[in-house]
C-alpha cells in the first residue's frame, strides 16, 4: 500500500476549549507529537448572510462564526512547532493582492524553515468579494494569474509579469521562500476539463471538494496524465482529500469505520489524507484519545 501524509483539519477545534484561539496552537502541537505531517486551515475573510447559495450542500456555520485569519494563525503555529507542514483548505487567494500574498507566503516559509504549502481556491460567496472590492466574475482567471505571478516573484529578482489582473515590471520581492523550488501551490477547485489543463501546467497539487474516492479518483488520473503531458513528473503531484465520515446505526460518527476508508483513498491516488477532529471529538479528553488513535494510522494503512 502507498505511503501517505496525515493531515489535521483545524476547523472548529477551538469550540471544544471554550472558543479560545490558543487551543488551536495547542492541538497542532499535540498533532505534531502524534505524527501528523500537515495542519490545514480554512479561510473566510468576511461572510454574508446568503448561506443558501453554498453550492456543495448545507453550509454548517452561521455568518457570525469566528474565522481566524490563516496566514496570521499559521505564523503563530510555526513559532511553536518544528516539523509539521502549514497549509490551507483553502485560502481564498483572489481576495488578496498577488504581490502581498507572495511576500506573506515567502516570509512564513522562511520563518517556518520551509514548511508552507499554499492551498488556494476562489471561494463561493459574492458578498465576500463585494466587501473586498474585488469582482466576483473572473475570479478563476484572477487566481491563475496570481499563481503565475507569485511563482515568478519567488524565483526572480527583478521580476516581470504582465497579465489582465496583475502586472509588474522589474520589481523585487525578497526574501525568496526557504524552499529551493518555491512554495508548493495546491488548488481546491472543481476538476473540469478546463481547470485540469491549467492546474496540470502551473500547480503542484489538487484539493478535491468531494470525499468519495469513486467521485474524485478519475479526475486524479486525468490530472496526472496532463501533468506528464506538460513534461512534469506526475509522481510529485500531490492530492489532499478529506476522509468520508462513516456513521453507526444511531447516526454517531464512527472513527474506526471511517479510518477503514483510507485504503480506497490511496488506491484512488490520494497522497495526503485529511481528517477533521471536530467530526469525532466533543471534549478535550476525547481529543487526547483521538490523537492517540491517529498516531498509529500511518503504520496501519501505509507501506
Amino acid at each position: 500500500m502507498a505511503r501517505f501524509a496525515l493531515c489535521l483539519g483545524i476547523y472548529g477545534v477551538e469550540n471544544f476549549y471554550g472558543g479560545a484561539p490558543s487551543s488551536i496552537v495547542q492541538v497542532v502541537q499535540q498533532a505534531e507529537h502524534a505524527g501528523f505531517d500537515q495542519c490545514v486551515m480554512t479561510d473566510h475573510v468576511v461572510m454574508g448572510e446568503r448561506l443558501d447559495r453554498y453550492p456543495y450542500g448545507q453550509f454548517l456555520t452561521p455568518p457570525e462564526y469566528q474565522w481566524w485569519e490563516p496566514m496570521t494563525t499559521l505564523a503563530v503555529i510555526a513559532g511553536v512547532t518544528k516539523t509539521i507542514q502549514l497549509s490551507h483548505g483553502v485560502l481564498i487567494a483572489p481576495l488578496r493582492s498577488a504581490v502581498l500574498l507572495a511576500k506573506q507566503a515567502a516570509t512564513l516559509d522562511q520563518l517556518s524553515g520551509g514548511r508552507l504549502v499554499l492551498g488556494v481556491g476562489t471561494g463561493w460567496q459574492r458578498e465576500e468579494y463585494a466587501a473586498s472590492g474585488i469582482p466576483f466574475r473572473g475570479r478563476t482567471r484572477r487566481l491563475i494569474e496570481q499563481i503565475k505571478a507569485m511563482k515568478t516573484l519567488w524565483r526572480e529578482a527583478p521580476a516581470c509579469f504582465h497579465g489582465e489582473t496583475v502586472s509588474f515590471e522589474r520589481i523585487y520581492c525578497k526574501p525568496f521562500p526557504a524552499q529551493a523550488n518555491g512554495i508548493p501551490v495546491w488548488v481546491g477547485i472543481v476538476a473540469s476539463e478546463e481547470n485540469i489543463e491549467w492546474m496540470a501546467e502551473i500547480t503542484d497539487g489538487w484539493i478535491p471538494i468531494q470525499q468519495d474516492p469513486a467521485a474524485y479518483g478519475p479526475a486524479i488520473q486525468s490530472l496526472r496524465r496532463r501533468v506528464e503531458a506538460h513534461g512534469r513528473d506526475p509522481r510529485h503531484f500531490a492530492v489532499r482529500a478529506q476522509v468520508q465520515p462513516q456513521f453507526d446505526s444511531d447516526g454517531k460518527p464512527d472513527l474506526e469505520r471511517t479510518l477503514q476508508t483510507i485504503p480506497s483513498m490511496l488506491k484512488a491516488g490520494v497522497t495526503h489524507v485529511e481528517i477533521l477532529p471536530c467530526v469525532f471529538v466533543r471534549t478535550p479528553e476525547e481529543m487526547d484519545a483521538f490523537m492517540d488513535r491517529l498516531s498509529r494510522v500511518k503504520q496501519e494503512f501505509g507501506a
